[in-house]
């Protein structure tokens, strides 16, 4: 099983490429973020015709969530719990079926958080704190569990192009790392590092300042997974090359391949 995740920072404008690259990469499940846009507008019918089950937690203009699967869902459920007033179309849940395994998929986009004097700084952390209790309730099923998506979060100095610069930033701050690593002590395996230390391997890049052409990035989106999902990790992959197509989001995929026929 091949499951993706991809900040694709409006899916209509960047529905030639999301069909493009699910064509190239063929994942099974994606999780998208950013597809700004409410459900009735999503452009399910073309990624239908791939093969798709599309279910969407949109939003008009910001924020909004999508979940794409060869296979069909048995569930979903929008919306992370912990705060009935919160609104943004942040998180969505999806669980299929695979030779009669359970594997539970959540999509979220986290909250940047900036500026950190703001209220955007405490709303990013309490989303952590949310995010936190929910993997700690999932993980009592013992099930395959995959926390996919743009987190909004550098975990450690190698993934960003210059750390100094990103300290009093809300996706670099202690806290907010500290909130990360709680989800990893929790279990929780961060798919690319399960594979690879080296530095410099980014999913995001500003627009400006030819951050792209520099390689001045950040790797902000994660697959994070639990035990019975990382016993089975076989490949991760980041489709930087996307980046270099014309108009792209500032995001790239990212992937992994979960080998469900062995053990």
């Amino acid at each position: 099983m091949r499951i993706a995740t991809w900040n694709v920072n409006s899916v209509r404008q960047r529905l030639d490429h999301l069909l493009a690259w699910l064509r190239e990469r063929d994942p099974d499940i994606v999780c998208l973020q950013e597809i700004k846009c409410v459900d009735e507008a999503f452009p399910r019918e073309p990624i239908e015709a791939l093969g798709y089950n599309v279910v969407t937690h949109g939003q008009k203009t910001f924020n909004g969530v999508a979940l794409l699967s060869k296979l069909p869902f048995d569930e979903t459920k929008p919306r992370l719990a912990g705060d009935d007033d919160d609104l943004h179309a942040r998180f969505l849940e999806g669980v299929v079926s695979l030779d009669g395994r359970v594997v539970r998929v959540a999509c979220l986009y986290l909250p940047n958080g900036n500026p950190v004097e703001s209220d955007k700084y405490p709303y990013k952390l309490k989303w952590m704190s949310r995010l936190i209790d929910f993997t700690k309730e999932r993980l009592r099923a013992e099930e395959p569990l995959i926390l996919a998506g743009d987190f909004n979060v550098i975990p450690a100095a190698a993934d960003v192009y210059q750390p100094t610069a990103w300290i009093n930033d809300a996706l670099f701050k202690p806290e907010t790392r500290a909130s990360y690593q709680t989800l990893l002590g929790l279990g929780m395996t961060d798919a690319l590092r399960a594979v690879s230390d080296a530095p410099g391997q980014y999913t995001f890049w500003d627009y400006q300042a030819g951050a792209f052409q520099k390689n001045w990035g950040l790797r902000i989106d994660h697959l994070l997974l639990s035990p019975q999902a990382a016993d089975r990790l076989s490949a991760v992959g980041i489709d930087k090359h996307v980046r270099a197509w014309e108009k792209p989001s500032d995001h790239v995929p990212v992937w992994a391949d979960l080998d469900f026929a062995t053990k």
